[in-house]
């Protein structure tokens, strides 16, 4: 690994820091180095406060002049909550500018880059780039596609079963990957469910940290709850309404008399059914960046057909559920094995007494 690399991959770990709390904002990392030593670092925190420049600039004072500034995402140019960090860099004099990767936002990429050149700054772009994207990869998206990055989590026996045949789930994984699955949550923008899984299971869909992984537990982020709903057949006495938290129920109707303290959304139909596609349009539109799916078979099935399910994880218990139980997705029948749904698996692990499998479905096919 290089000086730079080195560097660089401080900022990315400082800007993982941010991973339950920026939303929508994306992570971002900044190291400042003068003569091969780190004089100032910082990472964003909170959207609505300082970007992760102004936090480093802050702390390096002024050793920050004839440095260099490391950072992993290309510095904003424009006025927003806070001002334009490219100013605070060329006004700090700073030296040299590593950028991991561009701002993936069309209307603004480059301008940043552009404004830092004009006023004498060398920059350097695509340092540690994939590594960059990763941490980020609901708010590229967005701006890139219009639609959040949408990760179904999916709790299973090691023969492939949700439920059983009654509908009872809870629990099929242990305690240790039911925590894990908080942090998942913790990082989405918003967690989706389908009225079957409110009216069999009656979820809170909350963050519920335990232990000290959760940077600042007395404030909790808690994504918006997403239910869809086409029929408006969701219970007054749901869990889902017993906090706070916003609700948003995707509908293929008008809500004209619940009074129910939730925000209908009312989209076009597909098959009777809510247009996903519009759904998740929809949902990009209010900057949600990454969709965390917790629903059975029928809606991950309707998802995956899609082509809206970016990322599957699995956690897999030792357990045998039999013929009986339920499955994991609901889809056409696939006559030969040259109909399956590939999918490229990119980390295994187990977590307590399971296994956490994630997977990406490449899509090569129709389904």
């Amino acid at each position: 690994m290089t000086a730079h690399e080195h560097f660089m991959a401080r900022a990315l770990h400082l800007a993982e820091r941010g991973l339950f709390t920026t939303d929508p904002n994306p992570r971002v990392g900044c190291v400042i180095v003068k003569d091969g030593e780190v004089v100032g670092e910082g990472w964003h925190q909170r959207a609505g406060q300082a970007h992760a420049e102004v936090n480093a600039l802050r702390q390096g004072g002024d050793k920050v002049k004839g440095a260099d500034c490391y950072v992993t995402l290309e510095p904003c140019s424009h006025f927003g909550r806070t001002p334009p960090c490219a100013d605070a860099l060329i006004q700090a004099g700073v030296k040299r500018v590593f950028i991991a990767m561009a701002d993936p936002n069309p209307v603004v990429s480059g301008n940043g880059i552009n404004k830092l050149k004009d006023a004498g700054i060398t920059v350097t772009v695509g340092l540690l780039e994939q590594q960059a994207a990763s941490l980020n990869p609901g708010f590229c998206q967005r701006m890139r596609t219009g639609r959040p990055y949408v990760r179904s989590k999916i709790a299973m026996s090691l023969d492939g079963r949700t439920a059983m045949a009654s509908g009872e789930s809870q629990w099929i994984t242990g305690a240790d990957a039911r925590q894990d699955v908080q942090k998942l949550r913790a990082r989405s923008s918003a967690i989706l469910t389908g009225i079957g899984t409110v009216l069999m299971d009656d979820p809170a869909l909350t963050v519920r940290p335990e232990g000290d992984w959760y940077p600042d537990n007395d404030v909790i982020r808690q994504p918006l709850r997403v239910v869809v709903d086409s029929q408006l057949q969701i219970p007054a006495q749901a869990r889902v309404f017993n906090n706070d938290n916003k609700l948003l129920i995707a509908s293929t109707v008008i809500d004209s008399q619940s009074n129910l303290p939730m925000e209908v959304l009312t989209l076009p139909a597909l098959d009777d059914q809510v247009d996903l596609n519009a759904l998740m349009k929809a949902l990009a539109q209010r900057e949600i960046n990454e969709v965390m799916v917790e629903a059975g078979a029928v809606l991950n099935g309707a998802l995956l057909s899609a082509g809206l399910i970016d990322e599957l994880v699995f956690y897999m218990a030792p357990k045998l559920m039999g013929n009986a139980a339920k499955g994991v997705f609901h889809l056409p029948e696939l006559h030969t094995l040259a109909e399956n749904i590939d999918l490229k698996i990119t980390d295994m692990r187990s977590v307590g007494r399971d296994w956490r499998i994630t997977a990406l479905p490449e899509y090569t096919k129709d389904i």
